[in-house]
């Protein structure tokens, strides 16, 4: 979920590269509790097995949902304008592919440890789950080190809201609070106000009426004793 910007100025503090900084606050933190969730269920627990599959399903979909805005609407928009920088827009490509190749590995050992909970499967399935999360980190720091102050520099505002409308549309209604919710955990307090701000006034409702509820009520299904929300 990306904001239109207003703020059109070049400095340092440009609003997009903050925001896609939130969203990858978002995608490092839950695949580190995925690998701890995963990690604390009890053998044999097929439910606690199912819900966990289920979000891990829901967390592919949004990864998948932000590196294909990035690959199909965000670097064609800044390729051209960029000449030796180009290499590394190239590379974020590369590595989007390489994270696939690796969510898949998780995937096909999501399956076999949903069906009987089984304490080897688990264990291996924790351990793949970690490697993604180490992966995806490192591609996360690079991007924002390397390429979102390319980003700031020559993105216009019509071609970054291109960007959020493109991850929007691959997010169910019924789940828009959800990342919502997500997005907004753990900002301090002064980012929070100003991304709220930049949203539609009926998502801000939307979200003090329902969305925060919503979103508690998701969190302590999912982390169970974990939960903070």
């Amino acid at each position: 979920m990306t904001t239109s910007a207003s703020d059109t100025s070049h400095s340092p503090a440009h609003p997009y590269t903050r925001e896609m900084a939130m969203i990858h606050r978002v995608f490092r933190r839950e695949s580190r509790l995925l690998a701890e969730l995963v990690q604390d269920v009890p053998a044999s627990d097929t439910v606690r097995a199912g819900i966990l599959a289920e979000h891990w399903r829901e967390y592919t979909v949004g990864l998948h949902a932000h590196h294909t805005a990035e690959d199909e609407v965000l670097w064609p928009a800044l390729l051209p304008h960029l000449d030796l920088d180009a290499e590394q827009v190239l590379a974020m490509e590369a590595q989007h592919h390489e994270l696939t190749g690796g969510m898949c590995e998780v995937q096909v050992l999501m399956d076999r440890w949903r069906a009987q909970a089984l304490a080897a499967d688990r264990d291996e399935l924790a351990e793949a789950l970690r490697r993604h999360h180490r992966q995806l980190c490192a591609h996360l720091d690079e991007e924002e080190r390397e390429v979102m102050p390319l980003v700031g520099r020559h993105v216009n505002d019509q071609d970054w809201h291109a960007v959020g409308e493109r991850g929007l549309a691959e997010t169910p209604r019924n789940r828009l609070m959800i990342a919502l919710g997500a997005i907004l955990e753990d900002c301090p307090p002064d980012e929070r106000r100003e991304f709220l701000a930049r949203l539609p006034l009926a998502a801000r409702v939307m979200w003090k009426l329902l969305g925060q509820r919503q979103y508690r009520r998701e969190t302590r299904r999912i982390r169970g004793r974990h939960a903070t929300a």
